[in-house]
């Protein structure tokens, strides 16, 4: 026989409890949820030796300029994925980097015209809907006063997400490189990454947060 007496106030909060975990959180918000704490990467200045005019040939491909091939320094994939700060994937962004070849030279009318004309030194690629990337380039070589460091820019229709650079992990230059120093440890973590060996060759994932 059902009885007549009220619920207790336990299991009235055990019944709301159980209500409340059955109906807050449904299952297809709980990733959103869980990818709000992504920070953005740090900015940092374009620098004098962005290009004036881009080049001919602009594609992933910076050791390859046209039908010559660049043969010195230490050939570099440089990739990853550009997302905003829920870690969605920015589709469409157009990543660009810009880096001087191993001689320390820039093709920029500022750096004096002595870059090599085998490196391309400058290269775009448009991202697709996972939001990845991938570029042939360097191991960033140093240049009077700076460590080593590629340029990186990303853009999506004509607004500009970010201008940063990308530095190399344990280069004893990086201490001594005034930019890289006033990161600060959270923004040298992001902006520092390793080159590995992998069996295509060195490779270093630079993961890229836009406020998108």
């Amino acid at each position: 026989m059902p009885s007549n007496r009220p619920p207790s106030r336990r299991a009235l909060l055990t019944r709301g409890a159980g209500l409340l975990a059955a109906t807050a959180a449904p299952a297809w918000l709980t990733p959103a949820l869980a990818q709000t704490a992504l920070h953005p990467t740090p900015g940092q200045t374009e620098g004098p030796f962005y290009p004036v005019a881009l080049p001919a040939d602009t594609d992933f491909d910076l050791l390859r300029s046209g039908s010559v091939v660049y043969g010195k320094g230490q050939p570099a994939w440089v990739e990853g994925v550009v997302t905003d700060t829920r870690g969605v994937p920015v589709a469409g962004a157009v990543v660009e980097i810009w880096q001087c070849d191993q001689a320390g030279h820039y093709h920029h009318p500022g750096d004096g015209g002595k870059a090599d004309p085998a490196f391309q030194g400058f290269g775009q690629v448009t991202v697709g809907r996972d939001g990845r990337y991938r570029f042939r380039t360097l191991k960033p070589a140093p240049y009077s006063g700076r460590t080593p460091h590629i340029h990186v820019k990303v853009k999506l229709d004509r607004q500009e997400l970010l201008t940063t650079q990308m530095y190399v992990a344990g280069d004893p230059g990086n201490e001594r490189d005034f930019l890289w120093r006033r990161l600060g440890e959270q923004g040298q973590a992001a902006l520092t990454r390793p080159f590995v060996a992998g069996t295509d060759g060195l490779r270093a994932e630079f993961p890229i947060v836009v406020m998108a």
